[in-house]
């Protein structure tokens, strides 16, 4: 599957409609985004049961300020609404593919959502 873009005004959808969603924040100057993002697509294509997302923080920056991503590119990821990981910084594809299988067996109940920004966001 190929990746879908999301902003503020389908964020919230995306995260409630996807049993796994990975996003990746990224913006068009950043050299590491650049780097991580062939690999965030070919895993796309490796990963059905998956659904990957964009958001360009240059033109979702109200988002990205609500969520509060610092650095970028940051990478976070949703098991059946819950954020379970949320990292900065471009991973290598064995990376990324060994952080796709710890989340298809985490327990997202296990998971203390309490300060979980995605929740903040109206």
């Amino acid at each position: 599957m190929a990746t879908i873009t999301i902003g503020q005004d389908n964020f919230i959808a995306a995260v409630n409609d996807n049993n796994l969603l990975l996003v990746d924040f990224w913006a068009p100057w950043c050299g590491p985004c650049r780097q991580f993002g062939p690999i965030f697509e070919t895993a796309s294509e490796k990963h059905a049961d998956f659904t990957f997302a964009k958001v360009n923080t240059e033109d979702e920056q109200e988002l990205a300020g609500a969520l509060e991503i610092r650095a970028i590119p940051t990478l976070m990821a949703f098991k059946n609404s819950v954020l379970v990981h949320m990292e900065s910084g471009a991973l290598r594809a064995n990376e990324l593919d060994r952080l796709i299988a710890e989340i298809r067996v985490v327990d997202e109940k296990a998971v203390d959502t309490k300060d979980a920004a995605p929740h903040r966001i109206k």
